[in-house]
């Protein structure tokens, strides 16, 4: 019996590399020499592959890559689900595990619970029928039976196994050997399932923590089996290994495709982290791929949009984005509202968005009132707080999922803005920027900030590193621009203030008027009279708490 499978079961065969230093070997004891073999073994285990369309494939058909594997388990998930409708007649379910839905017992054999009756346990082994999620192809494997009976058997696979060994790895096997029935004494189990070549590799792992697939579509029908057979300790090997494969964008959104149970389990996590990062990494700039990044599934725009590197000019471009994405994937009103209220939107950072844009979250009908009412008042809550409680609150945040109190690397830097109508229309705009921030500006940089309003008419700070031109060093620089609009002329009176130490209030540095047209800006070079190396230096009276804070104050000219 053990010569007709030795190529396939024999350690020297499944160990591919018994260096204690390669990075495929775990630390957990290895049995690998008690594989199939009887002297260390209280069981025997015989495997029976049914007849399925998924088995014996032609070369054609064989995954090699992972959108193979991808177009593979979605015709088998749908097949898997014709085939359990049909099958309902004839089996009824086995609650023995997590999966109750894919574990089928025989309904000639001895059910496996507590209503079993006597007359049943005069059977002499253990019959499971289950689905195999994978659909592996079992044809290249050793058989001791190689046509159909009339069960559908078209394989039959035996091997000597220690339950010992399955059942600290296993709770599904745990619970198969151990359920205080008569069956569970049985020396002898029968498992039937649609293909074997991921099974094989699970239990082969229990013996000897290696697995012979290198290349990730094998490695999923591994890491799917593994789920449903229960072996944590092998979906985390299978985990590692695909980790360490090239990430693709394909790769990644199969990753964050896999089934629920898949997803959820802990050993998982970290891959599903991993595919997350690399769809940020690579989309963090949505501007430079709009017709690729439009047409992703959902799971990778939540990756994306979850993302603190998101390089757009503003929140309100992350809003914009999710509303065109939405718009382009569900038509009816309600689907959108949907996937805004419960998926899309917490990732949106509802706080950091202008208020102008938040008047229109009000009235957009693509989301549900209570939900944007909800969001609106957080955020100009949010607003209203001093900087240092925002800062509280944003670290706070950060060991939640939903992020909406924690800034994002936006190209164009958010403000606080204060508008007043009378007695002269006049607005305060709040402008902070982080040490680091201002590093990066040397030797010839500017950040813009977002844009606010005033009259009507659209405006914009930008900190410069520049030269002065007097002394010729380098100093932090203040400009105020009016965004172009056509030929529009407007006199406005400005004042540019800084927080200062020892006080910590706002002292006004320069004061002026000016008049605008679209595209024009004025300001000062050398903000603080001071050169860059005095300006960064560590006892900088202008850095509060690692904190640059600028104030303009913008009032409409009579």
């Amino acid at each position: 019996m053990r010569d007709s499978v030795m190529d396939l079961f024999d350690p020297r065969t499944a160990v591919m590399d018994s260096d204690n230093s390669s990075p495929t070997r775990s630390p957990n004891p290895d049995f690998a020499f008690a594989f199939n073999d009887s002297n260390f073994s209280d069981r025997v285990l015989r495997i029976e592959i049914v007849s399925d369309s998924l088995e014996t494939q032609p070369e054609s058909q064989v995954c090699h890559t992972v959108a193979d594997w991808a177009r593979k388990s979605k015709r088998h998930r749908g097949d898997v689900a014709k085939m359990e409708n049909d099958m309902c007649h004839s089996f009824t379910a086995l609650d023995i595990n997590t999966h109750p839905e894919e574990q089928i017992l025989d309904s000639q054999q001895p059910d496996i619970d507590d209503d079993v009756g006597d007359e049943n346990h005069d059977e002499e082994e253990i019959r499971l029928i289950e689905e195999s999620p994978s659909g592996d192809d079992a044809a290249n494997s050793d058989d001791s039976n190689g046509s159909e009976d009339s069960s559908g058997v078209i394989r039959v696979k035996t091997l000597h196994i220690s339950s010992p060994i399955l059942a600290a790895n296993s709770p599904f096997f745990k619970k198969l050997f151990s359920n205080g029935m008569m069956e569970s004494e049985q020396r002898h189990v029968t498992l039937r399932i649609n293909a074997s070549a991921a099974l094989m590799e699970i239990l082969n792992f229990m013996y000897s923590n290696t697995l012979s697939a290198t290349t990730a579509p094998p490695l999923l029908d591994v890491l799917m089996a593994a789920d449903k057979y229960e072996v944590d300790s092998c979906m985390r090997h299978c985990s590692r290994l695909l980790r360490n494969l090239p990430m693709t964008t394909e790769s990644a959104l199969l990753y964050l495709d896999l089934p629920t149970s898949v997803l959820m389990a802990e050993a998982v996590q970290p891959l599903t982290d991993a595919a997350k990062q690399f769809l940020a990494a690579r989309y963090k700039d949505i501007s430079k791929f709009q017709d690729e990044v439009i047409n992703l599934p959902l799971a990778g725009i939540e990756a994306i949009m979850s993302s603190d590197d998101l390089q757009l000019a503003s929140e309100d471009a992350v809003y914009d984005f999710a509303l065109k994405w939405t718009r382009a994937h569900y038509q009816k009103p309600e689907e959108r509202r949907e996937i805004l209220g419960t998926r899309l939107g917490r990732y949106i950072r509802f706080p950091y968005m202008t208020c102008r844009k938040l008047k229109k979250v009000l009235g957009c009908n693509d989301f549900d009132h209570d939900f944007a009412t909800k969001v609106v008042l957080d955020a100009l809550f949010f607003k209203a707080e001093s900087p240092h409680r925002q800062r509280i609150m944003a670290v706070e945040e950060t060991t939640r999922t939903s992020r909406r109190y924690v800034e994002r690397t936006y190209k164009y830097r958010p403000v606080k803005v204060i508008e007043f109508e009378l007695p002269r229309q006049q607005c305060v705009v709040y402008l902070d920027l982080k040490r680091d921030e201002c590093i990066n500006l040397f030797p010839s940089g500017r950040v813009y900030s977002q844009a606010f309003h005033l009259g009507g008419q659209g405006f914009f700070l930008s900190a410069h590193c520049n030269m002065d031109q007097q002394s010729s060093f380098h100093c932090f620089g203040l400009f105020l621009g009016m965004q172009e609009k056509g030929s529009v002329t407007f006199s406005v009176d400005y004042e540019f203030a800084a927080r200062s130490k020892p006080t910590e209030e706002y002292i006004s540095k320069y004061e002026g008027n000016y008049t605008f047209t679209g595209g024009k800006a004025v300001g000062y070079r050398n903000l603080f009279s001071i050169p860059w190396t005095s300006f960064m230096a560590e006892d900088s009276l202008y850095f509060i708490n690692g904190i640059l804070h600028l104030r303009a104050e913008l009032t409409i000219k009579r």
